[in-house]
This record gives structure tokens, C-alpha cells and sequence, in this order.
């Protein structure tokens, strides 16, 4: 209920305003589509992308570096020896003397899947060693 405070009309009696004042409203809406405007895109979840191949620039090498491979038929290899999967552990031990904070150069072949190099991945993690780098295929840069 308002009231107006402009005229009067010979009383002390204020005139009561029938007219509802919107712009307090209308600022509330437009903040309220403002938020709903940001919250939107970050709802959603299920968006498919297809990934480029990397044109990144290649990184120095070590002077001997330690590579575990796993072949399309999920066998492992410490640089050239093959590697049961319960011996990684040791092998990497054995490969690194025990240094755990080297980097492993991870090699998987494209045709594995996405599961089996989250396993190779967690027990190189599990064994210790969480300087990982994945290896790939270099593509050469798209000219703009």
C-alpha cells in the first residue's frame, strides 16, 4: 500500500495510491535472467566433441628415457622387456633405480581402449610414479 504525497485536498487524510510501482519488480526480473542467462551453459553436461590432434611443440628428451608400452593386445613393455601387468612395479623400480619422481613416457597403441589405459595409468600411480607424459604422434601445425 502507498500513499502520495503531492496534493492535498483540504484534509489531513492522505490519499491512498492505487498504482503499483514495477521498476523494483523489473530489476528483479532482469537479474534473475541474468543468472539463469550464465547458470544455463554451465548445466550442461552431455555436449560431444571431437578432439584435435595436438600441434604442440616438441618437448626436450631426457637422455634416457623410460617408456612403457602397451600393445594392442594389452600386453606391457619396460622399454623392450615385456612386463607382466603385476610386475610393473618392479620393473619401473628396476628401470628408474628407484626414483620415483622420473618421468614415465607412456606409449599405447590407438586401437586400446580408454579403460585399459586408466588401468596401466592407476598402477603407475599405485607404484608410485606420478610423473607421467603420454606419447603421440606429432600432426604439423594448420596454417591459419
Amino acid at each position: 500500500m502507498a500513499i502520495r504525497l503531492g496534493q492535498r485536498s483540504g484534509s489531513d487524510d492522505l490519499e491512498i495510491q492505487h498504482e503499483i510501482n514495477v521498476t523494483p519488480f523489473i530489476d528483479v526480473i532482469l537479474v534473475l535472467l541474468i543468472i539463469f542467462m550464465v547458470a544455463a551453459p554451465l548445466a550442461t553436461v552431455d555436449i560431444g566433441v571431437n578432439l584435435p590432434a595436438s600441434t604442440a611443440p616438441e618437448q626436450p628428451r631426457p637422455d634416457k628415457p623410460v617408456f612403457v608400452t602397451i600393445k594392442p593386445d594389452e600386453t606391457i613393455a619396460v622399454g623392450e622387456t615385456l612386463v607382466p601387468r603385476g610386475e610393473l612395479s618392479a620393473a619401473l623400480d628396476s628401470a628408474t633405480n628407484n626414483h620415483k619422481d622420473e618421468t614415465i613416457f607412456v606409449r599405447g597403441d590407438k586401437t586400446l581402449s580408454y579403460g585399459t589405459l586408466m588401468e596401466v595409468m592407476n598402477s603407475l600411480r599405485d607404484a608410485g610414479y606420478l610423473k607421467l607424459a603420454l606419447v603421440g604422434l606429432e600432426t604439423p601445425a594448420a596454417k591459419p
